[in-house]
């Protein structure tokens, strides 16, 4: 338990100022759209999101087929299970359990969006909430990942596609 060694974390400020502008950026354009269209168009596994697809963008679990294959998938389930069962706290449970095995099987991880489900079955939401926030969210983050990251010479994202 005492683990060996430091983390192999690297960062330098231009890695950080980089984040943090795309991070403000994207979530700030989220939050917007949803206050001026009443649509809901962020939710609060994008904030992770966009830890991943900014801070650590060149990792196989920030790539744009895990950021938005996880978030889709996820969801999926967590409508799925709700409508099947209810928001039990065990049919809660067993679709996070569900849902990670489903992004494991596609290689789609994107840790943030293990949370979809337990958001989707306590907020008794449809098939809508799918498209929007999930898939256009997921979407708008990729797009501003692409933008922001290229910008940099030393950044090529992504570093797959599928």
């Amino acid at each position: 338990m005492r683990g060996k060694g430091q983390s192999p974390l690297k960062t330098n400020w231009k890695d950080i100022l980089t984040a943090l502008i795309g991070c403000y950026i994207t979530i700030f354009v989220l939050l917007e759209l949803t206050k001026v269209t009443n649509t809901i168009w962020f939710m609060a596994p994008f904030g992770s999101s966009c830890i991943l697809a900014f801070a650590l963008w060149n990792g196989p679990l920030s790539q744009p087929r895990n950021i938005i294959g996880s978030h889709v998938l996820t969801s999926a389930v967590g409508v799925i299970m709700l409508k099947l069962f209810g928001n039990e706290p065990w049919a809660i449970a067993l679709a996070v359990a569900l849902a990670i095995a489903l992004i494991m099987i596609t290689k789609t991880t994107h840790p943030p969006a293990g949370a979809n489900p337990v958001i989707i079955m306590l907020g008794n939401y449809s098939w809508h909430y799918i498209i929007t926030p999930v898939l256009i969210g997921s979407l708008i983050i990729v797009i501003f990942a692409l933008i922001i990251n290229n910008l940099r010479s030393t950044r090529k994202y992504p570093t797959f596609w599928w």
